[in-house]
């Protein structure tokens, strides 16, 4: 009889497994046709319109995608390739760079948001709720205001004050131990008094395109990004990413919760501070090129959750299919909504995430936990 219900187990767990995978399969075929969608919306039209057919075979060009030299060009030394035709031009000097930080924003929002959920074991949790954005937030708008000189190095500069943050948070939230409310609580009195010294900082700005670009960097904009964004945040995005992958089976470990963990052998404190800065670098790297977008790292999360359980691997793996296809549909409607006025994508995604983080209060009875 136990064998035969040992067996059972084994073939539900099978199935549950399989069924999980197979919903992950689905959300990256959605996403990936989500984007590709999207981009050729973003790149058929602007003050050059193209057709859609025009506007995929020049995305599509094999005499671009597969050169080497190109891409040497656009990823390493910045120039243009001298042989490329306006068409060319507009497209993958102007459209493309602007869809392609649009991925790693929110590929870098997603999956920060995720793990940022998995160590607080919050559902509230993100990057914006905790106050790390505006931690880093802050040191991007110094940098930006102050010290351009150091934007190669914008998302470094923005982990130390995304870190920061978290240091302060968490001493706030500290008392023998912490809970999801306290985190939150903290979060929110950090992000206020980071957010009111950003806005302070304005009144010592003379130069008004300053202004006006601080601003729109406030409300999350991807307007006016080019290719030096892209080498800005590329190889961040990859090592933050790499690492979160890394560390999936300790996010399993995490999820059981403390006292779990360390009867396993786990030094969680450790373990969660070195996670966190896996996560602050992956969330740096996105408000260093896009600003505070925010509400991605919160309801992303959400609905890969939702779909494919708590899998630490599966989670990550979803949002960050999910992640870039919602940031890059959202930044089409911003553009195109009330063409030719453009609105930060920002915006976009406020007001898609506050109805859904209605819904999710409104349908969650357990709400603040993993």
């Amino acid at each position: 009889m136990s064998k035969v219900s040992d067996s059972l187990a084994e073939g539900r767990a099978r199935w549950s497994d399989w069924y999980a995978t197979s919903r992950l399969a689905v959300i990256a075929l959605a996403s990936v046709l989500v984007l590709l969608a999207a981009t050729i919306l973003q790149v058929s039209f602007g003050a050059f319109p193209l057709t859609l057919a025009e506007a995929w075979h020049t995305v599509f060009d094999p005499e671009v995608v597969f050169s080497v030299d190109v891409w040497r060009s656009f990823l390493l030394t910045g120039g243009v390739p001298d042989w490329f035709s306006q068409r060319q031009l507009i497209v993958w000097n102007i459209r493309l760079p602007r869809i392609i930080v649009g991925v790693l924003v929110g590929a870098n929002l997603a999956v920060s948001g995720a793990i940022f959920q998995i160590l607080t074991r919050n559902e509230l949790a993100s990057p914006y709720v905790l106050g790390i954005s505006d931690g880093a937030g802050l040191v991007v708008l110094v940098t930006l205001t102050f010290m351009t000189s150091l934007l190669p190095v914008m998302p470094v500069l923005a982990a130390v004050g995304g870190t920061v943050a978290f240091l302060i948070v968490y001493l706030i939230a500290w008392k023998n131990g912490t809970s999801p409310v306290r985190l939150v609580l903290a979060g929110v009195v950090v992000g206020t008094v980071f957010g009111s010294v950003q806005r302070a900082l304005f009144f010592f700005i003379d130069d008004l395109s300053v202004v006006m670009s601080a601003q729109a960097w406030l409300a999350g904009s991807l307007l006016g990004t080019d290719w030096e964004q892209v080498r800005i945040a590329l190889p961040f995005t990859v090592v933050a990413l790499v690492l979160a992958f890394a560390v999936s089976r300790q996010l399993d470990v995490l999820l059981l919760g403390e006292d779990t963990a360390s009867a396993l052998g786990m030094p969680v404190e450790r373990v969660r501070f070195a996670v966190a800065g896996i996560a602050i670098l992956s969330t740096a790297a996105a408000i260093a090129v896009a600003g505070l977008v925010g509400f991605v790292g919160l309801i992303v999360p959400h609905m890969v959750r939702n779909l494919v359980g708590n899998d630490s691997k599966r989670l990550l793996a979803g949002c960050l299919f999910l992640g870039p296809a919602l940031l890059v549909g959202a930044d089409v409607g911003a553009r195109l909504a009330l063409s030719p006025v453009q609105l930060p994508v920002g915006i976009i995604t406020g007001l898609v995430g506050g109805p859904y983080f209605l819904y999710l209060m409104r349908k969650k009875e357990d709400l603040g936990s993993v």
